[in-house]
């Protein structure tokens, strides 16, 4: 688990080493809870700090040496990371597995997986961003309106009154569908499922312990399933992409889209490889982070009653009980408040993670190039110097209220913000809006909320509700919350 370089040493501060067991026990305590862990650190060496005293740990770098691992918060630092692309690199969602690229023929899938927008840098970075741009266009974005509509009322159907449900479950499947949608279209078929599925497959197999403890391609280990998954994907992936090719038609889905992509300069086409790594990534950020966006507001909403209840009273003024348009979209303040302030006391995506490509300079310390670095955006997002009481869930923060970009940067900020931030948003709130106008969700206090991961952050024993008629009794199901979520919010008890 940890990469020892004595060409660099970090100069950073942070807990020492610990006797015997050495540097592996704070690496084990931030993969066990990234965001509780780090917290103690921030309040302890400040808003720059190492993972260990003296550096030598190894996260999220595929490099060969890697001096140590930091993290960092706040707005100036968020500044420094985000605005100087070519000083803070970034890597494929692969991590540390994307050095095992070059191991084996089973292993080459590496090569592209998880890369897309995350695996280049530079100019290739820029070159590729303006490749993918028209996908994501406000108006290719409003036309997949209709699709997220008629997916979620596919999947509020289905759900059963007044019966539990992990609400958590239904949300990965509905933002599952959307993204299998979108991205790959209608004429697959059966075909696009697949893929989305083995995607998820691969994406859940990365993300084991287990994984990088044995990296060992035996069958019967978790290593060896990832990349038996990632072969089926490969296949599937490539005749999809052929077949897509021979049509030479826009099926309206980003797959589409990107084939037929070209750099108005050089004619440039994106490559097979390259449309594999971009079809990851998009699954990967579209499908996971929505997922827990919505959990969490809905958790929120379930606890804060008077909040449900002048929610429900815009939408049901404008909307009538009707889907909403994207026009409609825009006559919905409190929706978006709502939603921004959900993203802020609980992010979806918690971290942002980079690599220094040369030395430099973050806060009063030097980094050595090769040094990762992780920006908490759970943590800038709590600071009380910009939010007052930064812990409670408080919509109304919102009028009038505009953060910079690298106070509130959900999405990331600068040249690598988000490229599907606006169709993220508009699946967001079209979803809260059609289910909250017909069902409310009670919280039912049977298991710990407790967040976990690192990349994405979940609640880790799901969200049991039950799903209720809209009745406006938006005070059953408040309080007896328990787990570490309490940390995060002000929560009723």
């Amino acid at each position: 688990m940890i990469a020892i370089n004595d060409k660099s040493i970090l100069s950073v501060p942070g807990p020492r080493p610990l006797p015997i067991i050495g540097r592996a026990a704070h690496l084990f305590c931030f993969a066990k809870d990234s965001i509780g862990y780090t917290c103690q650190l921030f309040q302890t060496y400040g808003s720059v700090v190492s993972l260990v005293q003296g550096g030598a740990t190894n996260v999220y770098s595929p490099l060969p040496h890697c001096p140590g691992t930091v993290f960092a918060y706040g707005p100036e630092c968020v500044r420094q990371i985000t605005s100087q692309h070519e000083i803070y690199h970034k890597y494929p969602l692969s991590g540390r597995l994307y050095s095992k690229r070059h191991d084996s023929k089973r292993t080459e899938p590496l090569k592209h997986f998880g890369a897309g927008l995350f695996g280049v840098n530079s100019f290739t970075h820029r070159q590729h961003r303006q490749l993918l741009m028209p996908a994501f266009h406000k108006h290719r974005i409003a036309s997949y309106r209709d699709d997220i509509v008629t997916i979620t009322q596919s999947v509020l159907e289905q759900l059963q009154l007044d019966k539990q449900t992990d609400i958590a479950q239904v949300m990965r499947l509905l933002s599952l569908r959307i993204a299998t949608k979108t991205l790959f279209g209608n004429d697959v078929g059966s075909q696009g499922a697949k893929s989305a599925v083995l995607l998820q497959e691969v994406l859940a197999l990365m993300s084991k312990l287990k994984v990088v403890l044995l990296p060992f391609d035996i069958p019967g280990l978790p290593y060896h399933r990832l990349f038996n998954s990632m072969a089926q994907l490969d296949d599937e992936m490539r005749s999809l992409i052929r077949c897509k090719h021979e049509s030479g038609t826009d099926d309206k889905d980003v797959l589409s889209m990107l084939i037929q992509a070209r750099d108005v300069e050089t004619g440039m086409a994106l490559s097979e490889e390259e449309l594999l790594g971009h079809t990851s990534v998009i699954f990967a950020a579209g499908h996971e982070t929505s997922a827990n966006a919505l959990v969490w507001t809905l958790f929120l909403l379930s606890q804060h009653p008077q909040v449900a209840a002048d929610l429900l009273d815009e939408l049901e003024s404008v909307l009538q009980g009707e889907a909403p348009t994207v026009a409609q979209l825009q006559q919905l303040p409190m929706l978006e408040r709502v939603i921004k302030e959900s993203m802020r006391v609980l992010p979806p995506v918690p971290w942002n993670g980079r690599v220094t490509s040369q030395p430099t300079v973050l806060g009063n310390y030097t980094l050595p190039a090769g040094t990762e670095v992780f920006l908490s955006i759970y943590q800038t997002h709590h600071m009380p110097e910009i939010y007052p009481e930064p812990e409670r869930f408080h919509p109304q923060r919102w009028e009038g209220f505009e953060p910079t970009m690298f106070e509130y940067n959900p999405f990331s900020a600068g040249s690598r913000a988000c490229i599907g931030a606006g169709f993220a948003m508009m699946e967001i709130k079209i979803v809260l809006a059609m289910l909250l106008q017909r069902y409310r969700l009670q919280y039912l206090p049977q298991k710990r909320i407790d967040r976990t991961g690192i990349v994405v952050m979940a609640s880790k024993y799901g969200m049991p509700m039950i799903i209720r008629k809209q009745d406006r009794q938006f005070t059953q199901g408040v309080g007896g919350v328990w787990g570490n979520v309490r940390e995060m919010v002000q929560l009723p008890k």
